[in-house]
């Protein structure tokens, strides 16, 4: 059998548009292979369950009867250690879990305000 004589570059031109096609895709186009996929959808649903779950820690912090002590413990604490502190005050572990989550103590040590004075007094507004 004999092939024309228009099928070989017709192949080599599939072929390199095809690989074309896949490098201009996959550096400008935004693909991404389903792992890539899989790994970014987590780090998504980690940071949006942290972000839901800073209001619970500050609402812990702000109901908790020794707060203002547990509040100087985290305030006395060296800048790398404040994390470690909340999390041991309690509040950085969410009702159900067996432990405190770092992600959420970081987040909620970011939303206290360390600096300001605590009256004791709970905000109810």
């Amino acid at each position: 059998m004999t092939t024309p004589d228009w099928l070989k570059p017709g192949i080599y031109g599939a072929l390199l548009g095809a690989a074309a096609l896949a490098i201009v895709g996959f550096s400008w186009g935004g693909w991404v292979t389903g792992g890539t996929a899989k790994d970014r959808a987590e780090d998504l649903s980690q940071q949006t369950l942290t972000t839901a779950m800073v209001p619970v820690c500050l609402d812990m912090a702000r109901n908790d009867p020794q707060r203002l002590a547990k509040i100087e413990t985290i305030r006395t604490a060296s800048r790398y250690q404040q994390r470690d502190a909340l999390m041991e005050a309690g509040w950085a572990t969410v009702p159900g879990a067996d432990g405190p989550d770092r992600d959420i103590a970081q987040a909620c040590l970011a939303a206290i305000d360390l600096a300001a004075p605590d009256t004791g007094e709970v905000d109810k507004g």
